[in-house]
């Protein structure tokens, strides 16, 4: 079982895809400085679930 997304973080990376979906990848870390570049996240783990689950949903689209 993995740990469930919450509502906010799947929002906010929906709204990055629809918007800068061409300047993310499926590397992990490239998507991390995407997302501090595109988005004002202080914390941290927040920016790695929104980068990892951007990730993914890059992924799945291949």
């Amino acid at each position: 079982m993995g740990r469930i997304k919450t509502t906010f973080a799947k929002r906010k990376t929906k709204e990055l895809l629809k918007k800068h979906g061409a300047k993310f990848s499926t590397d992990f870390d490239s998507n991390k400085k995407q997302v501090d570049t595109y988005t004002i996240i202080k914390c941290k783990k927040i920016r790695n679930i929104i980068a990892g689950y951007m990730t993914r949903l890059k992924r799945a689209e291949d």
